[in-house]
């Protein structure tokens, strides 16, 4: 699966910077869930934490993707 992305063009820089863009999503998602006057302090824990579990996988699929590159 990796050589077959690496062979569509992702790059692992592409899926580092989803990493980070994913941990700020989340930050942004806690907050806007925060501010919902409806919403529960429990529902924007889950909504912030349910987007930074993105992170690990992107970081991941970056570090696979760089030696896949390195390899080339």
């Amino acid at each position: 699966m990796i050589e077959k992305l690496h062979e569509a063009g992702v790059r692992s820089e592409w899926a580092y910077a989803g990493g980070f863009a994913s941990i700020a999503l989340s930050f942004i998602a806690w907050g806007v869930s925060r501010a919902k006057p409806g919403d529960s302090k429990a529902q924007s824990d889950r909504w912030g934490i349910f987007v930074g579990h993105w992170a690990p996988s992107f970081f991941a699929l970056g570090v696979a993707l760089k030696l896949e590159e390195i390899d080339d």
